[in-house]
């Protein structure tokens, strides 16, 4: 799995979590993950906006376009219920994944 795929990957369970603490428009999400990943993820427009159209498909998300403080129009995202449900379930999956990789990469450094 190349580190692109795995960034794929991610892109859900983290908007989700961006999400749950409130609304925001696409490009706040893109400079939030740089900013809480300590640049490690940077994800781009290109690969966000689909994502957020394929989330709101799912009924995840919801939009509404409205007029920023700044007088320019934005869309806004905000989470809907089974979006909330949805957050679980994917929290859930990778914490077991992390799990188990903590357990192995624990047994292999003992290996060594």
């Amino acid at each position: 799995m190349s580190s692109n795929t795995l960034v794929a990957a991610s892109t859900k369970p983290v908007i989700l979590a961006l999400l749950l603490s409130g609304e925001t428009y696409g490009y706040q999400i893109l400079k939030r993950v740089r900013q809480l990943s300590g640049g490690k993820m940077k994800w781009s427009s290109a690969m966000l906006y689909p994502v957020l159209r394929r989330m709101e498909k799912e009924g995840l998300i919801r939009s509404e376009w409205r007029v920023s403080a700044e007088k320019r129009m934005r869309k806004y995202y905000m989470l809907t219920e089974r979006g909330r449900k949805e957050f679980e379930i994917e929290k859930a999956r990778w914490l077991n994944i992390q799990d188990a990789l903590s357990r192995i990469w624990k047994i292999a450094e003992a290996a060594e």
